[in-house]
């Protein structure tokens, strides 16, 4: 009978523990229209994610482009790529899971290397990133001797230590000014590079990379929206010039998470970026009117609650970030020189 006792109560504990968590769940997501019931199904996985993390002394890192029962559901820490990168180096434990794409984990890697770095789903490649490779660097080199390179976050870890310096959207402008040089190799961002060529009145020597998801949209889509004197636009450096043209604002996600804190809430606001990091806004401001982009980016939607978990419960060796240690002295390098900026 005690027994039987025993069972029934820890058995409406945990269906207590699961309304809780439902409530919790439904309490950011409803305000991007996520039902209750989706929720509650939601609710037993991302509470055993939440406990099994603690159990295991794993902190769960997620870039702002991912789904929004990720970032809400069981994320510790939310950012950008470097900024997670930068927290990573000040938690206490020693196990990342970073949920993004592997060269973002990479950079986790590249500045936390005595850390065991994961990711939920193996091989998630960027279009940007996957452009450009370190021999590419070395070529480039011996075609333009003494430029300086300065390359993008986004980039793989061969890459960057065959530059000079890393940057972000937010401090390339800084940096590329700082630079002596009238002539720059930034790499690999095309549309980055000429805009910030614009910006800085410097010469930029470009790469053929883009990102697939901002080079996709072209100012007939946001027309209306461009011309809208009602709407604020604020267009991400990696959109083509003629988007960055053309908007009220442009930046890196920073500078837009930063704009937020004293954006007028009588005015729409257009962020030209990836759809993940507006649903991220909308939730944490709900007082403004965010205006949707349904900017998808697919390489960063492929990891989920089901992969993450697993990669908590028994993760493989694809789960785990190496580095050669080499490539990662070298990389180190180029990225602690961009975070004098």
């Amino acid at each position: 009978m005690l027994i039987a006792e025993k069972a029934t109560s820890q058995q409406q504990c945990f269906s207590e523990k699961l309304r809780q968590e439902s409530d919790r769940l439904y309490s950011k997501l409803s305000l991007l229209g996520w039902s209750k019931q989706v929720c509650e199904k939601l609710a037993p996985i991302t509470l055993k994610i939440n406990k099994l993390k603690k159990e295991k002394g794993v902190k769960i890192l997620a870039h702002s482009y991912q789904t929004a029962d990720i970032l809400f559901g069981v994320a510790d820490i939310v950012g950008d790529s470097l900024g997670l990168s930068k927290k990573a180096t000040e938690v206490e434990e020693n196990t990342i899971l970073f949920t993004g794409v592997d060269f973002m984990a990479e950079t986790v890697k590249i500045l936390s290397p005595q850390k065991t770095v994961l990711v939920p789903t193996r091989g998630v490649g960027c279009t940007l990133a996957d452009s450009i490779t370190g021999e590419n660097v070395k070529k480039l080199k011996l075609e333009y001797p003494g430029v300086p390179i300065v390359c993008y976050v986004n980039t793989t870890a061969d890459v960057k230590a065959e530059s000079d310096i890393c940057c972000t959207s937010t401090n390339a402008k800084k940096i590329i000014e700082s630079l002596e040089s009238d002539t720059i190799i930034y790499l690999p961002d095309k549309n980055m590079g000429e805009n910030l060529a614009r910006i800085t009145g410097k010469k930029v020597i470009t790469w053929e990379g883009y990102c697939r998801t901002h080079h996709a949209i072209s100012p007939r889509k946001f027309e209306q929206e461009l011309n809208d004197n009602e709407v604020i636009s604020f267009s991400h450096l990696e959109c083509r010039p003629e988007i960055v043209k053309s908007s009220t604002k442009t930046g890196g996600t920073g500078d837009m998470h930063r704009f937020l804190n004293e954006a007028p809430s009588s005015k729409k606001i257009l962020f030209l970026t990836e759809q993940g990091f507006i649903d991220r806004m909308k939730v944490e401001y709900p007082h403004l009117n965010l205006v949707d982009s349904n900017m998808i980016c697919p390489n960063m939607k492929e990891n989920d609650l089901v992969s993450i978990l697993q990669a908590l419960e028994n993760p493989k060796e694809e789960n785990y970030i190496t580095l050669d240690e080499n490539i990662r002295r070298r990389a180190h390098k180029a990225v602690i020189r961009m975070l004098k900026y």
